[in-house]
């Protein structure tokens, strides 16, 4: 990434459990190369840093804060954190190099919008119309 293009951030969230076939050593080893693989992009400036996310949840609705419906397990955001990148692409290249793809987590990667949102403009929040 040169220093002329621009760049946006993108989030990211990894979801999913550990394969039950991994033993603890291995998933320890993914989880120790995660962080030394995170804090080098960090330095780098390619990415921003982020944090797991503890186990307990409420669900807060019109109809009040209440402990579900979730996700589905294999649903579960285990965290999140940030990547800089010029594109979509780019920040999905970055993301395919974390080391916890191999013990079962995968990872979600959305653009972050600048703008605000509007009942006017389509967005994740719109309605399906039927």
């Amino acid at each position: 990434m040169s220093k002329d293009t621009q760049v946006s951030e993108y989030l990211v969230l990894s979801r999913g459990r550990w394969d039950e076939d991994k033993s603890p050593h291995e998933i320890q080893g993914a989880i120790d190369a995660f962080y030394a693989w995170h804090e080098r992009a960090v330095r780098e400036g390619r990415m921003r840093a982020g944090q797991r996310l503890g186990v307990e949840r409420r669900l807060v609705s019109k109809q009040g804060v209440n402990d579900g419906p979730f996700a589905e397990t294999k649903e579960v955001i285990g965290g999140y954190w940030f990547i800089l990148a010029s594109s979509l692409e780019e920040a999905c290249a970055l993301a395919a190099e974390n080391p916890c793809l191999a013990c079962g987590l995968t990872f979600e990667v959305r653009p972050i919008e600048l703008t605000r949102a509007s009942a006017l403009a389509v967005s994740n929040e719109t309605a399906v119309r039927r």
